[in-house]
Formats: structure tokens, sequence, C-alpha cells
């Protein structure tokens, strides 16, 4: 494995913003915000008109005939054919795959300038962090077997020596997706989580932590931010995105450390970290995979350490209807774990992995970056369970015993 860390010498004092550097121009912008409002319009309005369309139109008439809708399986098997469900999908997956589109040619335009700039980073690492890449670890076939989440190259392509081109066009890319909205893309389900930690934990204040599958890492500034003198680790299998997440938090001056590794087999010492989390990682890998992947989150925990894992809600803990929305990204976004995950008791998977069942948890969290104005409303135990991204995030994880 390369080490890239800091040398002695001429050390710049900072190094420049690389986001800063695919700047877009007027007709991009307009393009971005189009593809955004197009997302937000399938998402929001036509998930609406879909689910009301099979509410009052389908399900009636199927009912009729004696059909039983008790599972997602027999909705989607009603919908499938029918011109409500045809156009949403169309519009949704189009709108995928522009929002990654949309940003790929300012990241073109300024892709020689910002491998220089992660190439100053990962030589000097003013503020502290450190990257750690392999070029000899192999992109996992659930990784490299498909565009996941539609985005052209995946996450992992490389197509020029130090390349950074797809984390960029994954951060940007991501704005896009989510229309900036901050709590979704920036760092909010950290700030939920750390903030929770701190309210139900409080005597448990961690020194060193991992977040698994980080990408650009934009998910450990909140830890760091929440608990001084914090050691935050970061691992994927990507380079472009450790590049990229690493350049970023050298010019943040916040000093993480990204390695590239498969979490399926980390290279840390026995208990190391007393906070292991990760963010809308279980689902994109097979649960067999999953598995090895807990397992090695109790070897790598620190006796008292907690993990943290926030994910999608979990099947038993939604309506039929409900099941049916999420699981459509399994079959048209190309994320084939998607439904298995789901259909999971999340908590039996971290017994299994040798966590204690009376430690271990799986529970929504509700998020005051949804809704700032609701925020002396929420509490830990709000009745009702807001959707994922809607007022609340899905997480399930364990302390060590």
């Amino acid at each position: 494995m390369t080490i890239q860390t800091r040398v002695p010498g001429n050390v710049p004092e900072t190094i420049p913003d690389i986001e800063a550097l695919a700047a877009p121009t007027h007709d991009e912008i307009g393009r971005q915000r189009f593809c955004s409002a197009l997302r937000r319009h399938a998402i929001q309005d036509l998930a609406g008109a879909l689910e009301r369309d099979f509410q009052d139109r389908i399900r009636p008439a199927a009912e009729a005939r004696g059909s039983d809708f008790a599972d997602w399986r027999a909705i989607d098997r009603a919908m499938a054919g029918e011109t409500s469900y045809r156009f949403y999908s169309s519009v949704r997956y189009n709108a995928q795959e522009m929002c990654f589109l949309s940003v790929q040619p300012q990241v073109e335009r300024a892709l020689p300038a910002m491998i220089e700039v992660a190439r100053d980073a990962a030589e000097f690492s003013p503020a502290g962090g450190s990257l750690r890449l392999d070029p000899a670890l192999p992109a996992p076939r659930y990784v490299d077997a498909l565009d996941v989440h539609l985005m052209p190259g995946c996450f992992h392509s490389e197509f020029v020596a130090d390349d950074v081109a797809q984390g960029a066009v994954a951060s940007l890319g991501s704005r896009v997706f989510t229309a900036n909205q901050s709590h979704r893309s920036w760092g909010g389900v950290a700030r939920v989580i750390s903030r929770w930690l701190k309210a139900e934990h409080p005597t448990a204040v961690p020194k060193r932590m991992l977040d698994i599958g980080t990408s650009s890492g934009k998910n450990l500034l909140p830890y760091v931010q929440a608990f001084p003198g914090l050691e935050a680790h970061g691992v994927d299998v990507s380079a472009p995105l450790l590049r990229y997440g690493h350049a970023f938090a050298e010019h943040e001056r916040v000093p993480l450390h990204f390695s590239q590794q498969n979490a399926e087999a980390l290279d840390f010492p026995d208990g190391h970290f007393d906070l292991i989390v990760s963010s809308f990682f279980f689902h994109e890998i097979p649960v067999k995979v999953a598995r090895r992947v807990l397992a090695e989150c109790h070897r790598l925990l620190a006796p008292g350490g907690i993990m943290v894992h926030q994910e999608l809600p979990a099947s038993h803990l939604v309506d039929a209807y409900e099941d049916y929305f999420w699981n459509w990204d399994t079959l048209n976004n190309n994320e084939p774990s998607y439904t298995a995950w789901r259909a999971e008791d999340h908590v039996a998977l971290c017994v299994a992995a040798g966590f204690d069942p009376t430690m271990s948890f799986a529970q929504i969290l509700p998020d005051i970056g949804a809704f700032p104005d609701r925020g002396t409303a929420f509490t830990w135990d709000e009745p009702g369970r807001p959707m994922h991204g809607r007022g609340g995030w899905y997480v399930f994880g364990s302390r060590k015993a």
C-alpha cells in the first residue's frame, strides 16, 4: 500500500478549495436547476400522483376482482403496466441520470487544476490529515458491475493519473440531486447522529472514529466539530472519492484520515475505534457482505464503543405501499441489494456479528435540520414515524459490552 503523508520542507499554509475550481457557467447553472426541479417533481409530485392513482383507481378495481395487496410485490405487479407508473419511472430515471450528467462539463474543464490541488494536498497535508491509497485493491463486483445510482462511471473509475473526476461528479452531482438540501447532502445525517450520541450517551466521548463507505468524507466533519480532539478516519474503495475528500478536508483545515480499503477486511488493529458509523452504505452491498462488514465492526470496536449506521427504513417499519415505493430503486436505480437489505432484521444482524442483543437498537432519529421551525417540538420519542429524508433518519447499531 502506498502512503502519502506530509514531507519535510516548504509546506503550503493552505490548500485551495477543490470544489470552487469546477465553476459552472451561466447555462450550466440553469441546466442544473432544471435537473433539480425535475427530480424533485418526480419524487414528490409524480410520486404523490402515482399513489393516488393506485389508491383511488387501481386498488378498488383489483380488490373487487379478489386481489390482495398485503405486500409490496402485489402492488408492483398491479402497477407495472400502468401509464402512471411508466411515466413516473421514466421521468425519475432520466432526472436521476441528468443530475450527474449536468456537472460533467464543469468537472472536465477544471480536472487538471483539481488534480494538482489533490496532489498538493496528498503531498503536504498542511491540516495534518492523511491519505493512504492501495492501487492493487480490486473494486468489489457489487461496485464495478454497474453504475450505482445511475452515476456514469460509478464512484471508483479512474481515467487519468491521480484522477479525482468521479469524486467531483459525485459531490457536485449530489448537490443537484438533492436540490441543495443541506440536511440531505452536507453532513446532515452526521449532525443528527452526533447530537443523539451526546444526548443519549453523554459520558461516551469518542476519541477515535471510523466512517465506512465514507465517499468524500463530508459526514466526518460534523463529528469532528461535535467532539473536539476526535481522530476521524474514513475508508472507501474509491481512490477518486478519497483524493477529492482529502483535498477538501485539507482546505477546510480539518485533519481527516482517509484510506482506500474494502470494509469486509480492514487493516486496523482490534478495538481500534470507539465510534463506528456509516451513511447509506449497507443497502449498496449484498447481505452476505453486510454480515462480514458488521463482524469487522465488532472486531474493530473497543469495549464500551458505539456503532451507529444510518440506513433506509426497514420493511417491517413501513406499510405495503411505502415498501413498494422504496423498492423502486432495486430494479430502476442500479441498486440490486436494496430490497434484500431492507427486508432484514438489522438488530438480528448485529447480534449475529457478536453484539449483545440488549445493547442493540433500531430507531428513527428526528432531524431538526429538515424542519428547523419544528425544532422545539422534536423529542426522541416523537409520535409517528417520519419517512426517511422528511424529518427523520433510520439508524441501527449497538454498543459493545
